[in-house]
């Protein structure tokens, strides 16, 4: 290393004449800091990072099992739900017919129905108590006293979990997404669908594995509450927010799971990184006024900033006579696959298609090898969002 630097009777008088310049205030702060050796302070800083990181001594280990070929559909969304519904199965099972090695399927959010406000309701379904099987309320007490423990919910956790459906199932859209996932032997993430339970609508997504059977459900945290030039949206209007963070295991890995707009609440991919997720899959439909400004800023935001794979899954933007005869909402598309360092794998434009990408637990170790920001983050001075839960206790997900 070549260090280059004045000579030494300069550089004292250029300091000389500086703190000539400060006012007294600084001074004396300065006089401080100067009683204090250096060593002392380095040893300190040190200390400090030690204890701030010490539950995290090295990154957070990526949970990838095998190589992950996902292929993510954009797909085209009419006012009619039969037709969406055969329409998604028939283009899904072609491309894999065709592309063997996929084996993880990804659909956009709210694809089986149109999306709004006024809609909701018309095609929503009950999904028959599957909530609370799948996030552990029928389990023992003390199964539901362990996860309240952590406040996070890792479904199918280390592959126990999953739930068949029952021929009682009341949702066709789960029914043909549970046997999609059978018919290609993949992991289906359904996108996410209108949820009906009691008198409360809910934005959910659903995660079927390669044998049919539901392992993860999540409902939107934070609903699209939005007023900006070129689009007023609420959500809140006809939805209910949801009320859990979710992850789910299977036998690809761990990744972590949400919907659209809780992509600008950069926690919730934070907890899944720290949790050993290896991806954030994000059904999402922003629109030709948010999409162009945000949409990839997005995407690549979460992935450099948690160095895990991030997928956004869009549907596909209407027709012009659709946008203007019909007042679709106006869906961005561009879906897209982003890499842990923050570059984009795979993206499309508006229209019907398929995005591919490989994900390989190599990229997500060397990302955070080379850049080991999990062991550098300054616990002492700001929380730990992973390990504290919404009452500010909590552990973090194993």
């Amino acid at each position: 290393m070549i260090i280059i630097s004045r000579p030494i009777t300069t550089q004292t008088a250029l300091r000389s004449a500086a703190l000539k310049a400060q006012p007294a205030p600084l001074l004396a702060r300065i006089a401080r800091q100067r009683s204090v050796p250096i060593s002392y302070q380095c040893q300190e800083y040190s200390s400090l990072r030690a204890m701030s990181t010490a539950t995290f001594s090295h990154a957070p280990q990526a949970r990838i099992r095998k190589p992950i070929n996902a292929a993510l559909f954009q797909l085209s969304v009419t006012a009619n739900k039969a037709h969406n519904l055969a329409q998604g199965r028939s283009k899904v099972l072609s491309y894999v017919s065709s592309n063997p090695s996929v084996n993880l399927i990804v659909l956009p959010e709210i694809w089986q129905s149109l999306y709004g406000t006024q809609h909701f309701a018309t095609y929503a379904e009950d999904f028959g108590g599957l909530w609370g099987k799948i996030k552990g309320q029928t389990s023992s007490s003390s199964q539901r006293a362990e996860r309240s423990k952590r406040r996070w919910s890792i479904d199918n956790e280390n592959g126990a979990g999953a739930v068949e459906l029952g021929e009682d199932c009341k949702s066709e859209s789960l029914v043909m997404l549970s046997r999609l996932a059978k018919e290609t032997g993949c992991v289906v993430v359904g996108g996410s669908i209108p949820e009906r339970e009691d008198d409360r609508l809910y934005n959910t997504a659903s995660v079927f594995d390669e044998k049919g059977r539901i392992i993860s459900l999540f409902r939107k945290v934070h609903l699209f509450d939005i007023d900006v030039p070129g689009m007023k949206f609420q959500e809140s209007l006809t939805l209910s927010p949801g009320d859990q963070v979710t992850m789910f295991d299977c036998s690809l890995g761990r990744f972590g799971l949400a919907i659209c707009y809780d992509m600008r609440f950069p926690e919730l991919a934070q907890i899944a990184s720290r949790a050993g997720a290896c991806g954030m899959i994000y059904p999402g439909a922003f629109n030709t006024t948010t999409g162009p400004r945000s949409w990839e800023l997005l995407l690549r935001a979460r992935a450099a900033d948690n160095q895990l794979y991030v997928l956004g899954c869009s549907p596909a933007r209407p027709s012009a006579r659709d946008l203007e005869v019909e007042k679709y909402y106006p869906a961005w598309g561009h879906s897209t696959v982003v890499d842990p360092w923050g570059t984009v794998l795979a993206t499309t434009d508006e229209t019907d298609s398929v995005v591919t990408a490989k994900l390989e637990k190599e990229i997500v170790e060397a990302c955070r090898k080379g850049l080991p920001v999990s062991t550098q983050r300054r616990f002492d001075l700001y929380a730990d969002v992973s390990r504290e839960g919404p009452s500010g206790k909590g552990e973090a997900p194993r």
